[in-house]
């Protein structure tokens, strides 16, 4: 359906993006495939191909052959902006169990397996407090067991969350900690309880290690070989052989302990470590600010 202004409805752009999405990472698609998949009649799976190769004008070509619209030669995304990570995202998702087979779009499915992370277990009610707060933009009192030597057992104190963020393992929320006056990470998984909505402290807007981001200059490690290093390059979209990496503040700890960059990776066997910090003095000096909050 097109609305008064010309545009497409989202079913109709979402089986637009699965058209396309088909013919370049499934080396085609049916009519059958668009039914099956939304649930339409072949009329409209028909209709929704015609529109496709109209928007797209020679991305799909019919295959008497194999009986399907393939791309052809001279195929260029229209409706799909994520490249490979489209295509890899889904299949993460498969191996993670996180996405229906069925809902997946990967009609070829390869066997699929990702590296396993330990569960952190998150309470429903304590989350959904911390959202409430969040949306409410008011402060809570969370019981939050620390690992400091100061904070043996949990304590109870008033947070006004305002973000939250992922190091690749464990969710936490970024939040003004009354207590202290200072804004911090409160990791989700050590919130035992929360009671008492609040009068909020500091904005988010504050919080300068969140909104303020530091450039990590990344290279290939130095005793790699030359072709190495090309492909190191090419991996991480180096030019010149060094790229930086935007990172808030409050993310740089996480971001270069994930990649091993928190101390002198260039000492590490290049075998399990390609890359190393270009930028170190600076990268330290900034790791130092973020600290002083954490």
């Amino acid at each position: 359906m097109v609305d008064d202004e010309g545009r497409t409805n989202w079913g109709v752009e979402r089986r637009l993006e699965f058209i396309e999405f088909r013919l370049s990472w499934e080396g085609g698609v049916r009519r059958h495939d668009i039914r099956k998949a939304f649930n339409v009649s072949e009329p409209q799976a028909s209709k929704d191909l015609s529109l496709y190769q109209a928007r797209a004008p020679g991305n799909a070509v019919y295959d008497k052959v194999s009986k399907r619209y393939v791309a052809s030669d001279a195929f260029r995304p229209v409706c799909l902006k994520g490249g490979p990570e489209e295509y890899l995202l889904r299949l993460r998702s498969l191996g993670e169990g996180l996405t229906d087979p069925d809902e997946s779009w990967i009609g070829a499915r390869p066997d699929v397996d990702v590296v396993l992370t330990p569960a952190r277990e998150v309470s429903d009610d304590c989350l959904r407090s911390v959202l409430e707060a969040h949306r409410s933009r008011q402060s809570i009192e969370i019981r939050y067991q620390s690992m400091s030597p100061e904070n043996p057992d949990p304590v109870w104190r008033r947070v006004t969350p305002h973000a939250f963020g992922f190091d690749g393992f464990r969710w936490h929320a970024r939040a003004f900690c009354h207590r202290t006056g200072s804004f911090r990470d409160f990791l989700l998984p050590r919130i035992l309880a929360t009671r008492g909505l609040g009068e909020p402290g500091r904005p988010g807007s504050e919080d300068g290690l969140w909104q303020e981001r530091f450039g990590v200059r990344i290279a290939p490690h130095p005793k790699l070989g030359d072709q190495q290093r090309a492909i190191v390059a090419k991996d991480y979209g180096m030019v010149d052989g060094t790229t930086v990496l935007e990172v808030r503040y409050a993310m740089l700890f996480y971001f270069l302990k994930r990649l091993n960059l928190l101390d002198r990776p260039e000492d590490l066997p290049v075998r399990s470590q390609h890359i190393v910090v270009a930028n170190r003095e600076e990268t330290d000096e900034a790791l130092r600010r973020a600290d002083y909050a954490l």
